[in-house]
C-alpha cells in the first residue's frame, strides 16, 4: 500500500502561482511513478502531469505544458507540481497518483490516487 496526502491548494488570482505537494507513505515510494490529475466542476478527471521514478523523464497535457513543472525529490518522498501563469480554467480539485510504470500514468491506469486539494483561480 502506499498513501497519498496532497496540500499546497488554495484560493489565487489568475496569473499567480501555486506549488503543490504530495507526500508518500507506505511502500517505497522511488519504485512508483507519479503523475497529477485534476477534475473540475462537472467535468471528468483529467491527466496533468507524469514523472518516471527517477524523474529524468516528465510529460504534460497540452493544457498546461510550459506553465506547469512536476518534479520528485525521492529522499523525501514528495512529488510536486509548480503552477504558473495559472488561469480560471486551472480551478479544479488536483490529484496524486502512484502507478508501477510510467505508461500506465498517461492511461490512466493508476495504482494509488490521493484524497486531493482543491485549487481555485479567480478572474
Amino acid at each position: 500500500q502506499v498513501q497519498l496526502l496532497e496540500s499546497g491548494g488554495g484560493l489565487v488570482q489568475a496569473g499567480g502561482s501555486l506549488r503543490l505537494s504530495c507526500a508518500a507513505s507506505g511502500r517505497t515510494f522511488s519504485n512508483y511513478a507519479m503523475g497529477w490529475f485534476r477534475q473540475a466542476p462537472g467535468k471528468e478527471r483529467e491527466f496533468v502531469a507524469a514523472i518516471r521514478w527517477s524523474g529524468d523523464t516528465t510529460f504534460y497535457s497540452d493544457s498546461v505544458k510550459g506553465r506547469f513543472t512536476i518534479s520528485r525529490d525521492n529522499a523525501k518522498n514528495t512529488v510536486y507540481l509548480q503552477m504558473n501563469s495559472l488561469k480560471p480554467e486551472d480551478t479544479a480539485v488536483y490529484y496524486c497518483a502512484a502507478a508501477r510504470v510510467f505508461s500506465q500514468v498517461v492511461k490512466y491506469d493508476i495504482d494509488y490516487w490521493g484524497k486531493g486539494t482543491l485549487v481555485t483561480v479567480s478572474s
